[in-house]
């Protein structure tokens, strides 16, 4: 290479092609080497335009916004000859290389006044800022998002109309409900509501879909917390939205017939669907309505309504939101003056009334079909409760009916006689479990292959429960395997029954006066099975029952929260057979108690209500009103219902006023 000379400029060469084009791929060379350099960087000192390849990130933010616009139009307010001199400097700056750049900065730095020099350090506090939601890739921001809890997620959406835009993602919202409701966020420590209204709501749109819809929507459905979550922004829900542009719709108007017309004559045949249904609700509407109402239990904020009509004390009652027929929710207690009411819960209205015992009323349960009452007349009625009509007497204790439960297939009754009767729906055959020595207070059944815990009145509820019960006695056998029943008693104790086998297969002690009222929750393999709210120095040990080795089957576990008239609630391991916590609040007996997936409510003789966290046991509220002791208490996820000694139901609700 070195013995080739270049040629004097103009002088025209004759080689051959053979010889000349050995300079021509040197001389090309060398250009693809300084086009490769220059798109490389070439050195800062001999760089036109600065340090900037191309347009870099700031520049491109700069000639992308408003920013050359408020230039533009400073510029024109000026003198032509000022135009001119501006026009200068920024040219002179722009053609610069990088080194004279800071030479001409250094300059204009030093001859700054105080104020130009506040005003650059302000000017710089600003533009050296890189927005990382307009840099980074959408998938990468939306995974950091998703580290980040709701209030941040929020402050975050006020930052930019591209932060709100991400902080809003449907993904990031649906996934923050799933880590809330119905159980405590292991980022911060609290939970939000299911909602049943919202449950009975979608049920009711999914009713008036017609039959071949209904039946795919209802096909994708299960007891399971995940997909009833679902409810809120798909299945049935979807079409009920072209009613409302709302994110809190109305709820439909109720027909008010005198005795509650027959099922049948529920809803009216749907034969065409409103043309534009919205497919989603944003996860961000569900999550906020919910939050509303949780920051009103954690608060302790609730407005109280008074519902009057018993004459004598109230002894039981229970509630359903999600029936097909009527569209309310439906509130029933029972009273000492031995009548059964019926309210409407949306309105505080009574709606009905049933008479037939002799004696006072003391338990209830029903359901969309059926009510079951248990009586001081040591009788229970089985009740058409639309029509009124009593359609069946059962007979059988020797002494009062104090507590009943049921699912599909059994019903089981305590009684003032010590015994607990076990009554087949399918078969007909009815037997005793005894083992009590005293009145037989409460019962709740729990199922261990049902996915859900014990519902209204204490029995198992799943998907499972629909339908006839079984009548072949073989199979009827056969489906209480894996069925437990637990008991209360005024003899202190709290037993635990396979009905597979008709034994008693664990005794809880530890309770020193009359066990009242107990219900039943379940916990899986990860989640706290009970830690006790104050130092172990300042409790008992532990209570624990010597008898026979037995674990449930299910990863699902029962435990088991108790009221005593010595005045604490426990929670109990059932398998275990120990009380992990006793609750200490109440200065007088508690008569009742009932639990949910966050909480324990409770109710006593010193006329309170208390509100306890269900898995650390510390109170959080304690409610006062009544003028009497509290006999009964209920707990939804937006209320606190409660019946008394003065003969009053009292509806505490923690729900905002726009959503009630």
């Amino acid at each position: 290479m070195e013995g080739v000379s270049a040629a004097p400029p103009g002088h025209k060469t004759t080689a051959p092609a053979s010889l000349s084009s050995t300079p021509d791929l040197v001389h090309q060379a060398k250009m693809d080497v300084e086009d490769d350099h220059h798109r490389r960087g070439p050195p800062l000192s001999d760089t036109p335009g600065g340090d900037c390849r191309n347009v870099c990130i700031r520049h491109a933010r700069m000639a992308n916004g408003s920013t050359n616009l408020m230039l533009q139009k400073s510029l024109e307010d000026l003198a032509p000859h000022e135009q001119q001199a501006v026009n200068t400097v920024w040219s002179l700056f722009s053609s610069s290389p990088a080194r004279r750049r800071l030479l001409i900065l250094r300059g204009l730095l030093t001859i700054a006044c105080p104020s130009q020099l506040s005003f650059l350090q302000e000017a710089l506090s600003l533009e050296m800022r890189l927005d990382p939601v307009e840099l980074l890739p959408r998938e990468v921001t939306l995974k950091i998002f998703g580290y980040l809890d709701a209030i941040t997620l929020g402050r975050a959406a006020q930052v930019s109309r591209a932060w709100k835009g991400m902080a809003d993602d449907d993904l990031l919202w649906r996934t923050m409900c799933e880590q809330h409701i119905e159980r405590k966020c292991e980022k911060c420590g609290w939970g939000l509501p299911l909602l049943g209204e919202r449950r009975r709501k979608a049920r009711l749109a999914m009713n008036a879909l017609p039959t071949s819809r209904a039946g795919e929507t209802s096909r994708g459905r299960d007891s399971d917390v995940r997909r009833m979550l679902m409810d809120t922004a798909t299945s049935a829900m979807q079409a009920q939205r072209s009613k409302t542009s709302s994110p809190t719709p109305s709820r439909p108007s109720s027909p008010r017939p005198s005795r509650f017309a027959p099922s049948s004559t529920a809803t009216a045949p749907v034969t065409e669907l409103p043309p534009a249904l919205p497919l989603t609700r944003p996860w961000k509407h569900v999550y906020c309505e919910r939050l509303a109402i949780e920051r009103n239990w954690r608060r302790g904020t609730c407005a109280a309504t008074v519902l009057s009509g018993h004459t004598d004390s109230i002894t039981c009652l229970q509630v359903a939101e999600d029936l097909p027929h009527p569209s309310f929710p439906v509130l029933m207690t029972g009273s000492w003056d031995r009548s059964v009411r019926i309210w409407n819960l949306e309105t505080g209205k009574e709606v009905g009334v049933l008479r037939g015992h002799t004696r006072g009323v003391r338990a209830l349960q029903f359901d969309a079909l059926k009510l079951v009452t248990g009586s001081m007349d040591s009788t229970l009625k089985i009740w058409n409760w639309r029509t009124g009509e009593c359609m069946r007497t059962l007979r059988g204790h020797r002494d009062a009916v104090i507590c009943l439960t049921y699912d599909k297939q059994l019903l089981v009754s305590g009684s003032g006689d010590s015994t607990i009767r076990v009554w087949d729906f399918g078969t007909g055959e009815v037997y005793t479990l005894r083992g009590h020595s005293e009145w037989v207070n409460s019962v709740a059944l729990w199922d261990s292959k049902a996915d859900g815990a014990a519902g209204p009145g204490g029995a198992a509820t799943s998907a499972g429960d629909l339908g006839a019960p079984i009548s072949n006695p073989e199979q009827a056998k056969q489906s209480s395997m894996g069925k437990y029943l637990f008991s209360a008693s005024d003899d202190a104790t709290i037993r635990v029954w396979d009905l597979y086998s008709r034994t008693c297969v664990r005794v809880l002690s530890g309770h020193v006066a009359q066990v009242q009222s107990l219900k039943v929750y379940v916990v899986g393999p990860g989640e706290d099975q009970g830690t006790a709210a104050f130092p172990a120095s300042l409790l008992q040990p532990p209570a624990t029952t010597p008898g026979p080795d037995f674990e449930f089957a299910s990863d699902k576990k029962p435990m088991v929260v108790s009221a005593s008239l010595d005045n604490t609630v426990r929670v109990w391991n059932v398998e275990s057979g120990q009380c992990v916590r006793q609750q200490f609040g109440h200065l007088e007996g508690v008569w009742s108690v009932d639990v949910d997936k966050l909480r324990i409510v409770s109710g006593s003789h010193d006329r309170t209500i208390k509100i306890w966290d269900r898995d650390s046991g510390k109170n959080l509220h304690t409610i006062v009103g009544h003028k009497a002791a509290v006999t009964s208490v209920l707990l939804t996820d937006q209320s606190v219902i409660s019946g008394s000694d003065d003969g009053e139901v009292r509806l505490w609700s923690f729900a905002p006023k726009e959503t009630f």
